[in-house]
């Protein structure tokens, strides 16, 4: 059973992009859709974790927004602060459900009990997934990853019944 989520930002929570002002503020996009699934998840008794290469405000702002378990910037060996979260919470592997898109994420995606790759991720990480997702990052792949571990799991009623 799946009771953590790993998720990389760019490329997965949002789309590819990442866009500066002139004056050198930082913008991103994140799908409200993704973010509703993953509080749903939490509601019901998950875990969540943010692992991400970079660092920004507004990732910060929006892991704090959802009530993301963990939440980790600046990680070059992400799956050093996976293997933490998982002694912390005394998991194994097979019980992480991770999504990433590209080469940084390889060693949390090849590890994880179930991994998910954006239909836009990189081919070196499509090759080694357990399931490609038809959703681009930032596009609802969250959102997909979700509702396929909860319809494995035979929970989708209760995710319908949270909102009912």
């Amino acid at each position: 059973m799946i009771k953590l989520l790993v998720f990389d930002v760019d490329g997965c929570m949002t789309n590819v992009a990442i866009t500066y002002s002139n004056d050198g503020n930082e913008y991103k996009s994140f799908n409200v859709k993704d973010g509703l699934a993953i509080v749903s998840w939490m509601k019901m008794g998950g875990k969540s974790a943010i692992i991400t290469g970079r660092e920004s405000k507004i990732v910060e702002k929006r892991a704090n927004e959802l009530g993301i378990s963990y939440f980790f910037q600046k990680v070059t060996k992400k799956i050093e602060k996976l293997d933490d979260i998982l002694k912390k919470e005394e998991l194994n592997y097979s019980n992480v459900a991770v999504i990433g898109d590209d080469l940084n994420d390889y060693e949390m995606l090849k590890c994880a009990g179930w991994s998910f790759v954006p239909n836009d991720g990189s081919h070196f990480v499509k090759e080694i997934a357990d399931t490609i997702l038809d959703a681009k990052g930032g596009d609802g792949a969250i959102r997909e990853m979700i509702e396929k571990i909860l319809k494995k799991e035979n929970r989708i009623e209760e995710l319908v019944k949270l909102w009912l």
